[in-house]
């Protein structure tokens, strides 16, 4: 999940319902479809990362011969693009694909199962962080089918005013106020006393707000934001993997008190008419010096860290505890498409792309490793001001449904969460006890 698609979840349902099976036919993807090119095309999405990616397999053609072109396309136009064959029809050999597609695209056969291929070549996942291969590799989540290799590291994480902080008229009133000294919160409890501290409060001769928040409905902004404070307080989706037993589980006592809580952040402490802000929202209202912190996917940390006025201003942290530590998973899942005609050399890319050195390169280049040569590293937690946090967030990341139908999945949770949170429908419980019923009927229809 991720820095994604800003359609509406209807327009994408619909595609959804058209596109898995038709891409899986194959006949629509090579000879006979709308494009072929003859180097291998890998398929992503148009922003600094993929530049890093595109000089990195620079290596990969030296090394090889075989030429690379890489089809980029916008977040807004991401899924439309590479899952409707009849529009303009991108036509990959390998793909970074969302970790929600993984069910859907595994179950249709878009995707290359690599189990054979890892076999043969003797490779193995264990060389990246377990809790990235279980969500961007596996399907179902867990088990020992792999469709994807740990392609680029994500996760929600928060940056604050770190200049504001650090005054000491506002730390002396802060710890006069709480009885402790303003930092970084490590928990909810303290996200929420900070945010309300700043909320209203004058600084320079302006007013400023606690926390700029996802509230947007109409992909997956909402979701993502409130299971940022769910995972923390103890939420599942399930209590057996692949079992869908919910019940007790989605609608526990922490998971109640989880929404709550993000409620209560919502209604004191964010911005005047933030209802529908997502990450474009948040970063603006950070960099408009609305917000003491901001909720945001750590992609955007580096932008912010080089930013020529905010960059020294600021500061990193992952997403806060409660009863457990977990941070919301984003990122991309590097797949082979089944029907290219190229898959021998794109499994030949897949190996190349995993070796240690070339994962250290590609974090070098802008890229965002997952890969323990790179992670754990003596001296990765010092190359940036938020390395450390995120190697805390990659480690603890928790991910959303990968079921073949998970946009009905997040439409209701969207749908649910955002009349309770923004609205102020109805109570967390009753939210929670909805939702079981929608999902259950969603996952019994698949």
């Amino acid at each position: 999940m991720r820095q994604k698609w800003a359609v509406s979840l209807t327009v994408v349902m619909t595609i959804v319902a058209a596109s898995l099976s038709s891409v899986a036919a194959c006949e629509n993807n090579r000879p006979g479809g709308t494009y072929v090119h003859k180097d291998l095309t890998l398929c992503w999405a148009q922003w600094s990362p993929a530049q890093g990616l595109i000089e990195v397999s620079k290596d990969f053609t030296a090394e090889t011969g075989i030429k690379m072109h890489f089809e980029l396309l916008p977040w807004s136009r991401y899924w439309d693009y590479y899952f409707q064959p009849n529009r303009q029809g991108a036509k990959c050999d390998l793909l970074m694909g969302d970790t929600q597609w993984l069910g859907g695209a595994a179950k249709s056969g878009t995707y290359l199962k690599l189990n054979d291929f890892l076999e043969k070549e003797g490779l193995s996942l264990e060389g990246f962080l377990p809790a990235t291969v279980r969500e961007y590799s596996t399907w179902p989540k867990g088990s020992k089918n792999y469709y994807a290799v740990p392609g680029f590291g994500d996760a929600l994480g928060w940056v604050y005013r770190k200049d504001w902080f650090e005054r000491p008229e506002i730390r002396r009133d802060f710890k006069s106020q709480y009885g402790r000294d303003l930092a970084p919160p490590k928990t909810w409890d303290e996200l929420l006393e900070v945010a309300k501290f700043f909320q209203g409060r004058e600084i320079d001769g302006r007013a400023r707000y606690g926390a700029a928040i996802f509230t947007e409905r109409a992909s997956e902004g909402i979701t993502m934001g409130v299971t940022s404070a769910l995972y923390a307080y103890g939420f599942n989706y399930e209590g057996t993997p692949g079992s869908h037993d919910m019940e007790g589980i989605v609608n526990s006592d922490g998971a109640v008190k989880g929404l709550e809580m993000y409620r209560k952040l919502y209604e004191c402490c964010t911005p005047p008419g933030h209802t529908k802000a997502f990450m474009t929202e948040n970063l603006e209202a950070y960099d408009h010096g609305q917000v003491a912190m901001q909720m945001i996917w750590f992609a955007f940390f580096p932008r912010i860290h080089q930013d020529s006025i905010l960059g020294s201003k600021s500061g990193f942290f992952a997403n806060p505890s409660q009863k457990h530590t977990a941070s919301v998973l984003g990122g991309q899942g590097l797949s082979v498409i089944a029907c290219s005609d190229k898959t021998d050399k794109a499994l030949q890319y897949i190996k190349w792309f995993m070796q240690p050195e070339v994962q250290k390169e590609w974090q070098a280049s802008g890229g965002s490793s997952t890969h323990r040569a790179v992670v754990e590293a003596p001296d990765f937690a010092s190359t940036t001001p938020f390395a450390a946090e995120y190697l805390v967030a990659m480690k603890n990341s928790k991910d959303f449904w990968q079921e073949p139908r998970f946009l009905e999945l997040m439409r209701a949770m969207q749908q649910r969460v955002a009349s309770y949170v923004v609205a102020g429908n109805g109570t967390a419980k009753e939210v929670l006890d909805n939702l079981i019923v929608d999902w259950a009927k969603t996952l019994e229809a698949q």
